[in-house]
């Protein structure tokens, strides 16, 4: 990943949460640092999604069925 920075705006009072939790929690050394982590965590779970088996799949279509939606 590149080093290269953007800035990206948040409110205020959503920074002074992340920062008051970076205080107190630490294991981050900034709250960009902290916001970077998030990011990549939600970004990784998009791309690695669980799927449903066939099984899985038929058993969420009768219980739509029943429902009235399918």
């Amino acid at each position: 990943m590149t080093s290269e920075k953007v800035a990206i705006h948040i409110s205020r009072e959503l920074y002074e949460k992340i920062k008051k939790f970076v205080e107190s929690q630490g294991g981050f050394s900034s709250v960009e640092e902290f916001v970077e982590f998030v990011l990549n965590e939600v970004l990784s779970e998009e791309t690695t999604a669980p799927t449903m088996s066939k099984e899985e799949e038929e058993k969420v279509k009768e219980r739509l069925r029943a429902l009235g939606y399918l």
